[in-house]
C-alpha cells in the first residue's frame, strides 16, 4: 500500500469523524444521485477463491459543482466491520483543476490523487465512470457487502458524504467447516473365522549322573528347572479351550564320547523327561501318544563359543578342526581336539555339566463362530482371541467407551494391530482427545495409508491444516481426496477444492459448486441425495434463491432455520436479500 494511498485512507476518515463531531451532514444511507449499474449484484468467488467486481457509476448532470473534487471510495464490510477501502476515482471539476495546476506550478504541489484522477469531457454534465477491482473475501467471512463512500468536498469545506450500495457477497463455502466436516478413516474389516494355531518352545537345563538318564529332581537345579517347564505346559493342557496337537521333546548329551552312545543316552533323556511330565501333570493316555523323543546333538559348536567368549587363546585351533572335520559326525572333530594342549582346559571348564532338554510345542485354540458367543467368551477369556475375533468384538461394542476398551485390550495381546491403532485413534480424536491419538498411531512400525489420513485429521483438530494438507497429498484414498478438498476450500483455492469434492456429491460438494458460481450442478447434486439436514436444507434454500424459485426457496428455509447457527446467518445472507423482509429473516 503507498503512501498516497494511506493518505486518501486517512483523510475518509477525517471527514467521516468531521460529519459526526463538527455538525456537518451526517451520512445519508442511501446516494440517491448517483446509481451503479448493475443493480443489486451478488458477488461469488471464482476458482481461485477471489471475488471481482465490475461495476459503472453514473453521475447525473450538475452532481458536482465547478469547484469541486468528486470521491467513490468502494469499500468492503463484513459483519458491519470495515475490512478493506479500495482505490478511489476522483473526478475534478474545471475550476477545481486550475486551481491544482496553479498549486503545482507555483508551490510545486504533488496531488497525492493524481494517479487515480479520471478523465471526463465535462463533469458538470452527465457521465459515466467504470470499476474493476478484485479482492478476497476475508477468512470464516459468511457473507459480507461493497459500498462507496462519496465526497464531493475537495477543498476541504465539508458538505456531507453520501453511501452508495454497490453489491452484496455470497460465500458459501463458509458454510463448511473442515473439523466438523472431517471424514475420519474408519477400518471395519471382514470379519474370516481362521483356525488359532498357537506354538512356543522351551528348555529345561538338567544335571544327570554320568552316562545315566534317570531324573533326579534332588540334583542340582533340576527342581527349578522341571518346574519351569510344567509351569509352562501346565496351563495349555488344563485349558478347555485349547487343543495340544504337537509336543516334542529333545535330549541332548555331552559332545565328549561315542557320538552313538551320546545320541542314545539324549534319547534316553528326553524319554525320561516325558514320562516325568506324563506323571506330574497327570496326562491323558491320548496325549500322552502325541508326546515324541528324539536326541538333538551338541557337537563341539558350543565349546568353541564359550571358549571365544573366554577369550582363550586355543579357540582358533579348535574352530580349524571344526571347519576342517566336517563330514560323517563328530566322533572325528573329538579324536583332533583331545590332541591340542589344551584339552584338559577344555574338558573342566566347558563341557557343561547341565545337559539340555528342549521341548516345543504347538496347540488349536477354539475359534468363536456366533456374535452372540463372541461377546458371552470375550468376557471371560479375551486372551484366546485371535486378531479377528477381537475386532468383530469391537465391532459389535455399543458404543465409543466400549469399542474404546476393546481396542485397548486387543492392542495388548497384538501390538502392531494396524487397523486396532487407526480406529482407537479416530475414538480418541472424537472426544477430542488429539494427544493419546498420536500415541496411539505412534506405537506402529509402519503407518499405513488410513493411519496416515487419521494423522493428518488430528492437525486438522489443531487447526494446522497447512501440516495436514502436506499428508493428505501424499495419500491415494477417497476419504483423505475428501478430507484434502475440504481444506482446499478451507483454503479458498476453490478450484482445486471443486476438482476433488465434485464426484463425491454430497451436501459438501454442492455447497463448493455454489461457491464457484455452478448453480445447475448443485442442484442436480441436491436432488440426488436423502439428506434432509438443516445444512442441507440450507443449501437447497440458496440454490432456489439464485434461481428465483420463491416456493422452493419458502419449503427448505423454515427446515434450515431450526438450526440456530443457520437462522442468524440466514438474516446476512446475500443470496436472501430479495425474500428477507417478508419472511422476517
Amino acid at each position: 500500500m503507498n503512501k498516497q494511498y494511506l493518505l486518501h485512507i486517512c483523510i475518509v476518515l477525517v471527514l467521516l469523524s468531521l460529519s459526526v463531531f463538527t455538525g456537518c451532514s451526517p451520512i445519508r444511507k442511501i446516494a440517491k444521485s448517483i446509481s451503479v449499474k448493475p443493480e443489486g449484484q451478488v458477488l461469488t468467488s471464482d476458482s481461485s477463491g477471489m471475488v471481482n467486481m465490475d461495476v459503472s457509476f453514473y453521475i447525473p448532470r450538475k452532481y458536482i459543482s465547478i469547484r469541486s473534487r468528486l470521491f467513490i471510495t468502494p469499500q468492503l464490510l463484513v459483519d458491519d466491520s470495515l475490512r478493506e477501502e479500495f482505490e478511489p476515482l476522483v473526478v475534478d471539476a474545471p475550476i477545481y483543476a486550475k486551481k491544482l495546476k496553479r498549486r503545482a506550478l507555483l508551490e510545486k504541489y504533488n496531488d497525492p490523487y493524481n494517479e487515480y484522477l479520471q478523465k471526463v469531457d465535462n463533469p458538470l454534465s452527465a457521465f459515466m465512470l467504470t470499476y474493476h477491482t478484485r479482492f478476497d473475501i476475508p477468512e470464516n467471512a459468511q457473507s459480507g457487502l461493497i459500498r462507496a463512500i462519496i465526497s464531493k468536498d475537495g477543498c476541504g469545506e465539508c458538505s456531507g458524504l453520501d453511501t452508495l450500495h454497490i453489491a452484496d457477497i455470497s460465500n458459501p463455502v463458509s458454510l463448511i467447516d473442515p473439523q466438523e466436516a472431517l471424514n475420519l478413516n474408519w477400518i471395519e474389516p471382514e470379519f474370516v473365522i481362521r483356525t488359532k494355531i498357537r506354538e512356543g518352545k522351551g528348555e529345561a537345563l538338567l544335571q544327570f549322573i554320568i552316562n545315566r538318564y534317570d531324573i533326579n529332581p534332588d540334583l542340582g537345579k533340576n527342581r527349578r528347572e522341571l518346574d519351569r517347564m510344567t509351569q509352562t505346559l501346565a496351563p495349555i493342557l488344563a485349558d478347555s479351550l485349547a487343543t495340544i496337537r504337537t509336543l516334542d521333546i529333545y535330549g541332548m548329551a555331552s559332545a565328549d564320547g561315542p557320538y552313538g552312545f551320546n545320541t542314545a543316552l539324549a534319547r534316553n533323556r528326553a524319554s525320561s523327561a516325558k514320562q516325568w511330565l506324563v506323571k506330574e501333570l497327570q496326562i491323558a493316555p491320548y496325549i500322552e501318544q502325541l508326546i515324541q523323543t528324539d536326541s538333538r546333538p551338541e557337537g563341539w559348536w558350543p565349546v568353541f563359543r564359550a571358549m571365544t567368549a573366554d577369550g582363550h587363546p586355543d579357540s582358533l585351533s579348535v574352530k580349524r578342526i571344526l571347519t576342517t572335520y566336517t563330514k560323517g559326525n563328530d566322533d572325528v572333530q573329538e579324536h583332533y581336539i583331545r590332541r591340542l594342549p589344551c584339552w584338559p582346559d577344555i574338558r573342566n571348564r566347558y563341557l557343561s555339566k547341565d545337559r539340555k532338554v528342549e521341548y516345543t510345542y504347538s496347540y488349536a485354540i477354539r475359534s468363536f463362530t456366533t456374535d452372540e458367543e463372541l461377546l458371552a467368551m470375550y468376557r471371560k477369556r479375551p486372551d484366546a482371541f485371535n486378531e479377528d475375533e477381537l475386532l468383530r468384538v469391537a465391532a459389535l461394542a455399543g458404543n465409543d467407551s466400549a469399542q474404546k476398551e476393546v481396542y485397548g485390550t486387543l492392542m495388548h495381546y497384538f501390538p502392531q494391530s494396524a487397523v486396532a491403532a487407526n480406529n482407537l485413534a479416530v475414538l480418541y480424536l472424537r472426544d477430542g482427545e488429539i494427544d493419546k491419538a498420536r500415541q496411539t498411531l505412534r506405537t506402529q512400525q509402519d503407518f499405513s495409508p488410513e493411519m496416515l489420513a487419521t494423522l493428518a485429521a488430528s492437525y486438522v483438530y489443531e487447526a494446522d491444516f497447512e501440516r495436514a494438507v502436506e499428508l493428505l497429498q501424499k495419500i491415494d484414498l477417497p476419504e483423505a481426496r475428501y478430507n484434502l478438498g475440504l481444506l482446499k476450500a478451507y483454503q479458498r483455492k476453490l478450484g482445486e477444492a471443486y476438482a476433488l469434492l465434485k464426484d463425491y456429491r454430497d451436501v459438501n460438494s454442492a455447497i463448493i459448486a455454489l461457491s464457484v458460481d455452478r448453480n445447475a450442478e448443485a442442484q442436480s447434486i441436491m436432488k440426488e441425495i436423502e439428506d434432509s439436514s438443516p445444512l442441507a436444507e440450507y443449501v437447497r434454500a440458496l440454490i432456489a434463491a439464485r434461481i428465483d424459485d420463491e416456493a422452493c426457496f419458502r419449503r427448505h428455509i423454515g427446515n434450515a432455520c431450526k438450526d440456530d447457527k443457520l437462522r442468524k446467518r440466514a438474516a446476512g445472507e446475500a443470496d436472501f436479500a430479495k425474500f428477507r423482509s417478508e419472511l422476517g429473516l
